[in-house]
This record gives structure tokens, sequence and C-alpha cells, in this order.
């Protein structure tokens, strides 16, 4: 097992002095990708680790392997890893150590027990297999359970763990014979980019020059980032396990005993031979962190070493795991082990090519490295090969953090994560520590205790508004909470009257130069906007997967405003600057995210209010909807387009963000005689959907085409320009679609959809939803989803399950409310349009 640390005596030597791809670090990360890209046919892959395989964070870990996560992408990394360790001894010739007697999460209150039935139907729609459990079944499964507390299990079979010294060794003996060399104890001392994007990788034994590097260097990741001026937000962590001697109750079962993970008591215990091991998961207060390793680096020597255990700090926890597993407190612990892994600030891995520094790639973060190592080394290395990532993972995009995560935030959000690990994870999560970060929008101070913030990618950003006599604060709940209401009186504002919302954190890019049209127009599925003009633009990936949806802007001749959502400012943005340099444009980018506030002004009085600020005339004949220009506001200068996701009239207001609380309170007094308001997000959100408009990130992401989300309208087949995607997409059309977005109304009571849920028909599971919402104008909850073409048409009834019950739902016509600008044409013909 882990003890068993052989010394490979080996005399170190480069090789070669040239290769493909440089994977920096030998744990089971970057050993796994190694095998990956190797057996995929790369040739030249090259490994460099600085002491021996395994060294850091891999040969100590517990070794835990499991189909369920509560996000929906990574199941699909979990389930590849343990198909391939499954398989790996066969292959390779190596034994791994893999058990699999399943695993069990113990559900001690009622609201774990909805959270397991949230997980249900997140579930339902992916091939693993996943059961809510009576305990009457968990005791079935694991005897020595004393049954007191437990309520329920979440059953996942094929579950269990591995030896992570004897993974990683099969591992890299399957990739030395697909010709991928590993080379130890080779240092990496340097790295330096030259002017092809190529790379020299510095060592005491020479250099090797790389097409590309991909840094899997665990907790000395900070390390190799810091040489090429990138700060990575990981930080070391102190986990311990605790291994027993026999347990004669253990040794006397037949099978194995599955997991368990008891959440309430925030361990994982797992049977080690004859005996039992687990291991806790401390409160924020009671972890440490290793934080002089952040300030002073990791010590030079430091590789296959532990700290000093501290039972002390994991009392109350070992006597949770005794009242749980009672024959615990007869057993002598025989063995602490407490080591450092990585964690990052929101406990995922960063996983993806660099924004900022070309063919530079991370695989990094990982807190739960041993699971993840086989799904990420492939994922990794079909993107590399393929250009695209092969299926959505943006929660792992290293973009997602930017010169905002600073190390004193990586630190209080690494203690949350990992004092978290088994809290209750709810519907619109939000967890506060870190924040606010540097990054907040010009109303900030103005708006934070008005309303119950949001966080988004650093910022921070109004979900909804306060009112006398309204329950205030972070209420989260599976049904429906204090929002709710305050929520619905938001959405009349924007329908009735009008509403100002907060909108600054939309990442913001200016795009000019002599090859700026011709950029955009192959960037783009949709055709450049003229002058003055705005559009709705996708980018594409050469599979004809939507990686982005942008605003497009043309306010001068070949000079353009790009603008996206918050989430995916970077990850956008180095999609941009890569196709620049391979098609070598002749273009400037500059990201003005930080620097550019953004208002929306949205509903009836729009018009009226914003008229009261300017000489320019806002008439609909003379601003029409989706133009751009620029005017003055109470004389402070903006870029207005007549755009709104609420889908009533409106604009966005594009400003200086120094100029963003004079503007909101120019805006503000102007209104009064309207009964101008505030709105949040989760009103925007109910009143896109009932206007049928689409998300990118929901509706639409790398696992989908344009056609099935329902974006013909912004994909033209039939432009000059051979945008990226334009082929496959012809052919995608020619063979027919396989399954739509649909627009569905569900029968529920007091729990609404959100996304991500299974869809039933005829007692199975045939789609899921992609986002939902109530409909304050219906009276009902509305949800977009995914279902095959034949049960895609109107009048289709169907299920959405939610909560372990199956409402029933109906397909309907979109949108169910239409847009302002369509209703004013069809008042214009003399139509009365429904509302």
């Amino acid at each position: 097992s882990s003890a068993n640390l052989l010394k490979e005596h080996r005399s170190p030597s480069l090789g070669k002095d040239r290769a493909d791809t440089v994977i920096i670090g030998g744990g089971c990360v970057g050993v796994s990708l190694a095998y990956h890209l190797a057996k995929a046919g790369l040739k030249d892959v090259v490994l460099l680790e600085k002491s021996e395989l395994t060294a850091g964070s891999t040969w100590h870990a517990a070794g835990l392997t499991t189909y369920f996560h509560p996000g929906i992408n990574l199941k699909k990394i979990h389930a590849y890893s343990i198909k391939l360790y499954e398989k790996l001894e066969e292959e390779t010739g190596q034994a791994v150590g893999f058990h699999q007697p399943g695993s069990i999460r113990i559900a001690s209150t009622p609201t774990r027990v909805d959270e397991f039935k949230y997980q249900m139907t997140r579930a339902g729609w992916h091939p693993t297999e996943q059961y809510l459990i009576t305990p009457e079944k968990v005791q079935e499964l694991f005897p020595l359970l004393n049954m007191d507390k437990v309520l329920a299990g979440l059953y996942n079979p094929g579950d269990g763990h591995i030896d992570p010294y004897s993974l990683t060794m099969a591992l890299a003996a399957g990739a030395r014979k697909y010709g991928a060399q590993l080379n130890y104890p080779v240092q990496v001392t340097n790295l330096n980019s030259r002017s092809d994007g190529t790379w020299e990788v510095e060592t005491p034994l020479g250099i090797i020059q790389a097409k590309r590097i991909v840094n899997t260097a665990g907790f000395w990741a900070r390390e190799i980032g810091k040489m090429i001026g990138l700060q990575h937000p990981v930080i070391p962590v102190h986990h311990q396990y605790v291994v027993t001697s026999t347990v004669p109750e253990v040794k006397a079962l037949k099978t194995e005993l599955p997991v368990i993970r008891d959440l309430e008591g925030s361990y994982y215990l797992r049977q080690e031979r004859d005996g039992l091991l687990f291991g806790p998961y401390e409160s924020q207060e009671k972890m440490k962190l290793q934080d002089s390793w952040v300030t002073n680096g990791v010590p030079p020597g430091f590789g296959k070493e532990l700290f000093e255990s501290d039972l002390d700090r994991i009392m109350e926890y070992i006597e949770a795991a005794m009242e749980m597993v009672p024959v615990l407190k007869q057993a002598n612990i025989i063995n602490t082990v407490s080591g450092p892994i990585t964690y990052s600030p929101d406990i995922l891995p960063m996983v993806g090519p660099h924004q900022g520094v070309r063919n530079y790639w991370v695989a990094i973060g990982f807190g739960y490295g041993i699971i993840h190592a086989g799904g990420i080394g492939k994922y990794l290395s079909d993107w590399i090969l393929e250009g695209e990532p092969p299926f959505d993972l943006i929660e792992l995009d290293p973009n997602r953090y930017g010169k905002w995560t600073t190390t004193e935030y990586t630190a209080a959000k690494a203690r949350e994560s990992y004092g978290f690990n088994n809290i209750i994870i709810y519907p619109k999560e939000e967890r506060f520590a870190g924040r606010p970060t540097e990054r907040t929008s010009g109303l900030y101070d103005l708006l934070k205790t008005k309303c119950s913030m949001g966080f988004h990618a650093g910022w921070e950003q109004p979900h909804w508004f306060y009112k006398a006599g309204d329950e205030t604060g972070y209420k989260p709940s599976f049904r429906r909470t204090n929002w709710f209401d305050p929520v619905g009186r938001e959405y009349k504002q924007v329908m009735e009257k009008v509403g100002v919302i907060d909108l600054s954190p939309f990442g913001k890019f200016k795009v000019k130069g002599t090859d700026s049209v011709k950029l955009l127009d192959h960037l783009f599925a949709n055709v450049v906007p003229k002058v003055g003009s705005t559009n709705i633009s996708h980018m594409l990936t050469p599979r004809g997967k939507v990686y982005a949806e942008l605003t497009v802007s043309q306010l001068y001749p070949g000079e353009f405003m790009l603008v996206t959502g918050s989430g995916s400012e970077l990850h956008d943005l180095r999609w941009i600057e890569e196709e620049v340099v391979r098609g070598g444009y002749k273009v400037e980018i500059e990201n003005m995210t930080d620097e550019m506030g953004v208002l929306g002004v949205a509903g009836p009085y729009a018009r009226q209010v914003l008229q009261k600020l300017t000489s320019e005339d806002l008439s609909d004949e003379s601003f029409k909807f989706l133009q751009s220009r620029h005017l003055k506001l109470s004389d402070i200068a903006v870029t207005a387009i007549r755009i709104s996701y609420t889908g009533e009239l409106g604009w966005e207001l594009y400003h200086r963000k120094e100029d963003s609380v004079a503007l909101y309170n120019a805006i503000m007094d102007a209104g009064q005689k309207e009964g101008i308001d505030n709105f949040g997000t989760y009103a925007l959100n109910a009143l896109r959907l009932e206007k049928g408009f689409r998300a990118w990130g929901a509706e639409m992401n790398c696992d989908t085409n344009p056609l099935e989300a329902g974006l013909e309208y912004f994909v033209k087949l039939n432009k000059p320009a051979d945008f990226t995607g334009k082929k496959t997409l012809k052919q995608i059309k020619e063979e027919g679609l396989k399954r739509r977005l649909v627009y569905l109304t569900l029968e529920t009571d007091d729990v609404d959809p959100e996304g991500n849920e299974s869809v039933w028909h005829n007692g199975k599971v045939i789609g899921n939803t992609t986002s939902g919402s109530f409909s304050y104008s219906a009276k009902q909850s509305l949800a977009f989803a995914y279902v095959p073409i034949e049960l895609s048409k109107v009048g289709q009834k169907l299920e959405v399950e939610l909560l372990g019950k199956n409402y029933s739902a109906t397909i309907i016509q979109e949108p169910l409310v239409l847009t302002e600008p369509t209703r004013t044409r069809l008042q214009r013909k003399g139509q009365s349009p429904k509302i």
C-alpha cells in the first residue's frame, strides 16, 4: 500500500532535447496525462518529475473513488476514471489494488434527505447508478452501523478505493509502453517562452524545447506558475486520516464493507484490510493550512514527507465516528497520516489552457486527485489533440480566476471549502468567505445593505432587494424561500414601470484594427453588425458546439465592443486571442471589464425616464432596437445600446466605473414620478425565461450545437465567411437533429425547477432541464429542457422530477410573453399582442 515506497535507483537523463509536450510533475494526474497522450498516438511526450513518481500528495492519499459528484459535468470525469481503473491491471500487467464495495452517504437530518432527492434528479439523466436507499438497506450493506440517526442513504454501487502508488505505477507503465518518456529526478528550474509560442524548459541536465508545457505540479504548481509571472490560486491543506489495527467484527465479515460518508459527522470511513480507516474534514476554525509554503515557497527537499499528526484537532470527529460505528471504540489506532493536499478557492481543480500565455496548460489544484486523475488525463489529452474540449467543464476553467484572486482570498476560501466539504449544497448557493474581493462595481457601497448580493467571478451583484417587512438575508432552501415574493415584486416593477439593474460584472472587450471585421466574421456565426448596430453572436468550436455567446457592437468603423457574461470573461478572451495569433490578424484587443460600469434600465417607462437626462432623441423611430450610440446622460458620457435581457423596452448603459454612482443617482432622481426602483438578477432570470431567451452555460455550451438549442436565427450558414464550425454545422443540419430544446410549463407546489433535473416520459428518463423559474405572469413554473426530437412537439406531456416527486409538464409554444419590440411591431399592424 502507500507505505510501500520503493526508491527506484535511476540515473537521471533528459533523453531528448525536443518534445511536443512537456508535463511538469509526476503525481497521478501528470502520469495519467502522459499515459493518455501517448496512448492517443502523440509522439514526443516527456514528463519531468523532480524527485520520484507519486511524491507530494499522491502517495499518502486515502485513495477514495466515487461515481458521485454534486456537479453535473464532473460525474463524467469520475465515471471515466473508475472504468479506466477497472481495466488497468489487465492492460499494463500492474496490480492497482482496486476495491469496489460501493459507498453510502448517510442522511441523518430531514434537510439532508431533501438534498439526496435533489441529487437524485441531477443524477437520473446520467448513466451512473445511484440510489436513494432506506435505513434497512443501509444496515444490510453496513451491519456495523449504529442506526439511531440514519434516515436514508445515497448509494453508489461500484465506488470504493484504490492504492494510489500502484495506480500511478500502472499508468506510468502504460505511458512508457505507448512511447512516453518519464524522466526523474529532473527538476525544472526555469521556463522561457519564445516568440513563436514554443517553450524552453530549463533543467540542471540541459534545455528541452517544447511545443507546449503542462503544469501538473501539485502543491509546487505555484512555483512553476511564478516562473512565468502567474500567481496560481492553490494552497496546501493538512488532511489527516487514521488507520486502525484489526477489528474482530470487521475480520468476521464475508464481504468488504462499503465506504461510508457520515455527512453530519463530516468524515469518510472505509475498511482497510481487517481494520478501518477514516478521515475527517475539520471545520474552518479547526482546520490547518500550510500558509508558510505560499509566502516562502515549498521547502526545496520536500517530497515524500508528512506533517506531524495532531489527533486533538480531529477529536470531535473521532468521537462522532465512534458513535456511528461503535466497534471503533475498541480499535487501536496504528497509524495517523497527516499530509499536504492542494486546494483551490472553490475546491475544484483548474484544468485547461491559460489565458494570457501561449501553449501553457494546467491541471492543478486537485483536492481529490485520485478520482479525478484518470478522467482529467483523458479530457486534457483530447482537448490538446483536437483543439476543443470534449465536453463542457466550464467549472474547471483556470480562467475563472483572475487578478482579483489574491493570496488572502485563496487562503480564506480554502479554509471555507475544506470546512464545508460535507455541507448541504442548496440551489443558488452562496459562500461568504473572502468577500468582497477588490473587484467591486462602482455601486457596491451604495447598494450593499439594500439587497442580497451574489458572487460572480469576483464581483458582488444584487440578486434581490429588500423592502420593509421582508425577511432579509441569505436563507437557502430546496423549496421557495424568502426571496420568492420580493422577486415577484421586482418582476412586476419591470413589467409595469421601470427598473434599474447593475450589470457591471459583464466581460467587456474592445477590438479594433485593420483586420477586426475579418476576425469577427471568422469567429462568429452571425454577420458582423454595421456601424451603430448591435447583435447577438456565437463563437462555435470546430465540432459545431457553442463555445460562447456575446453581444457585438460596431461603435466606429472597425472598432467593436464585445460583451459576455461575468463567468466567461477570460474563457472567451483566450479563445479570441488564440484565433488572432493563429490567423495572424492585425488587431488590438483591450479588456475593459474592470474599468467599465454597466447599468441596465428596463420597463415601459425606461424611455420616458432617460429622455429627461439627454437631448438625444430616444424615440423608437430615432433609436431603434439593437442600435448603439454614444450620448450624454446628465452630462455623463455613456455608450447606450438598446437591448435588454428582460425583453422589455430598455437600454444598457456602458460608462466609466467612476461615473457609476452619479449616473445611477441621476437616473433614480429622474424616475421618481414613474416610480422607478431597483431589480436584481433573480427577477432578470424570470423575465428572460418568459421571453424564451437562452442563457449560455445552461441552454447552450460546449455540449450543445446551436441548431438543437434553437439559435438558428443567429447562425448565418449562408454568409460568405468560412466561420469556425460552419462545415460541421451544415453536416449536422443535413443529418437532422436527435434532440431539441423545448419550453415547458410545470404543475408544481412549493418547489421550482432550476436546471439539470431529470425529465421523464412513460416511466423512463428521456432528457434534462437546463434552467427554470417560477413565471410570475403565468403563475406556474417554467423550464427549458432537452428532449428527443420525437417528444418535442407542442402539447407533448412529460414529467419533471423535483425533490423525489414527478410533476406533470407540458411543452408549450414559446415565448410565454412576447418581447417589447415584437409587441410594438404587432401593435403597428393593428393586432393585439399577448403580453
